[in-house]
């Protein structure tokens, strides 16, 4: 197995570790309430800026967008791993969701678990498990499973599009930060596993 991919693998899964052990808490942290705040209170006009990236994180889009990198260089592995990390993304975040269904009440979604969430976009739940990110995933599990067939200038972008992904997450009120910590480590994890494979 390549070693960047044993290192996003262990990575993926310390980062997934460590935010189930800080989201198995009586409360929302003091600390995590502030960074949601401070991301959750930017500006109203950042929205439109970090709508599409945002759609990555869509089922559709982000197989889609996965399919399409593929497609542009005709590579059939990669093709089938964007389509085995988007069905492994369903199943490890029901697993993941059972795992902290002690903790479910507490990790709600913004709207219900943060004071004076901004919730934008008029397609955000108010309420309901938000742990992990399920958008986060998907744009980390793909990206991994594309990064090696791009070229080599093109390395930074889907990586700054999970980053996107995350922080337009928040910003728009859907999850709080150690949920997409929990998605960003299991969709290192999985994307990880997969490339290995495929790669």
């Amino acid at each position: 197995m390549n070693l960047w991919f044993l290192v996003g693998a262990g990575g993926g899964a310390v980062m997934l570790a460590l935010s189930i052990l800080g989201a198995r808490r009586p409360t929302i942290s003091p600390n995590e309430a502030r960074v949601f705040h401070a991301v959750n209170g930017l500006p109203g006009w950042l929205f439109p800026l970090l709508w599409a990236p945002m759609q990555l994180g869509n089922l559709i889009v982000g197989l889609a967008s996965g399919l399409v990198v593929a497609l542009i260089d005709r590579n059939v592995l990669v093709a089938a791993g964007v389509v085995l990390v988007t069905v492994l993304k369903l199943v490890t975040e029901r697993v993941v969701r059972r795992k902290m269904a002690p903790y479910l009440a507490v990790r709600q979604r913004p709207g219900t678990s943060e004071v004076g969430a901004v919730l934008r976009g008029g397609d955000v739940p108010s309420s309901g498990p938000s742990f992990p990110s399920g958008h986060v995933i998907l744009a980390a599990g793909v990206s991994v499973v594309v990064l090696p067939v791009l070229p080599g200038a093109w390395w930074f972008v889907p990586i700054a599009l999970t980053l996107l992904v995350m922080f337009g997450r928040m910003y728009v009120g859907a999850h709080n930060p150690l949920d997409v910590t929990a998605g960003l480590g299991t969709g290192l994890l999985l994307g990880a596993v997969v490339a290995a494979f495929v790669g």
